[in-house]
């Protein structure tokens, strides 16, 4: 199979491109190298797949629909994890993030349309669900009040893959991601962010009293759960909760990080975050029905693996 895979150069995506190649598929990868963080950084997640036969990478821009139709030439199907990421960011740039991640998207499926690929996986989060305490959240819960312009842009995004489907009869499943962490994790994410500081023996910044939970899941289980819907796309328009369905409480994520390194560390309490919701949890019932997702890695062993990776990494 052929894939374009958008965002190929980041966390997700690289780790998705490498398991796509490692199992005889032909990637094609596109990225614009977005300054939100070091280039450099995404450069290491290519590291592995430079130089392999089977992947390609393209510079470029999700909204450029000339490039898009260029490299769907000859391809089966598409990965679409591209887009401006982050809550608090997006409390800044507003416009910027609906024209990168809803606009780039629909750019995405009307060259995907008129290039006649059938089969898309799209990248949606968690936050869709909003400030809502009632868990575990389920794909059948009103995501009706996103709590972040970024939110509000991931369920716009879901919104106008289901119309294509409707309308053009793509085959798409939207995957709600839950907190991924793991290696190559973004430098500004939570745990990346406290096991560095952590590790430089730094304060951490608690927001809020510690009580708010999320449900981490570790890279390698996102992975399996991409690829799986990736492999049963076909007709239909399809929503999966991928998550760890587990709810990690702020203060016991910095114990387990204290584990995790081997010391002590110090809290610096801060208020609460503008965007931040109390508690995030995944049922998976449907993905496991539908795809045989079951996540595996708990988190002291997922950290763990992120501290080692995390240690041998230059500076």
């Amino acid at each position: 199979m052929r894939v374009l895979i958008t965002g190929a150069a980041g966390f997700i995506g690289s780790s998705v491109a490498e398991r796509l190649v490692g199992r005889g598929d032909d990637v094609v990868g596109l990225d614009n190298f977005d300054p939100f963080y070091d280039r450099r950084l995404k450069e290491r997640n290519l590291a592995a797949l430079r130089g392999a036969p089977a992947f390609r990478l393209v510079e470029g821009e999700l909204l450029d629909a000339g490039l898009l139709e260029r490299l769907l030439a000859g391809v089966d199907a598409v990965v679409h994890l591209a887009a401006l990421a982050g809550v608090r960011p997006s409390l800044a740039e507003p416009a910027r993030y609906m024209r990168v991640n809803v606009e780039g998207t629909t750019t995405l499926l009307e060259a995907c349309r008129r290039a006649g690929v059938r089969r898309l996986v799209v990248a949606s989060s968690s936050s869709v669900y909003g400030a809502r305490s009632e868990v575990p959240f389920s794909e059948a819960d009103s995501c009706d009040r996103p709590a972040s312009p970024y939110a509000a842009s991931k369920k716009a995004t879901e919104t106008i893959c289901a119309t294509y489907h409707d309308l053009s009869g793509l085959g798409i499943s939207c995957l709600r991601f839950f907190t991924v962490y793991g290696p190559r994790q973004r430098p500004e994410m939570a745990i990346c962010r406290f096991v560095r500081l952590a590790l430089e023996g730094r304060a951490l910044p608690m927001f809020g009293d510690g009580s708010s939970g999320r449900d981490y899941t570790f890279i390698d289980d996102i992975v399996d759960g991409t690829v799986a819907a990736l492999d049963h796309v076909h007709d239909a328009f399809r929503i999966y909760n991928l998550g760890g369905s587990r709810p990690v409480l702020l203060r016991e994520l910095i114990a387990a990080i204290e584990r995790a390194v081997g010391r002590p560390v110090q809290i610096e309490a801060r208020p609460p975050q503008p965007g931040d919701v109390p508690i995030t949890c995944a049922d998976v019932t449907l993905a496991e029905r539908e795809l045989g997702y079951a996540p595996r890695v708990r988190l002291d062993e997922g950290l763990a693996r992120f501290v080692a990776w995390y240690r041998s990494q230059p500076p």
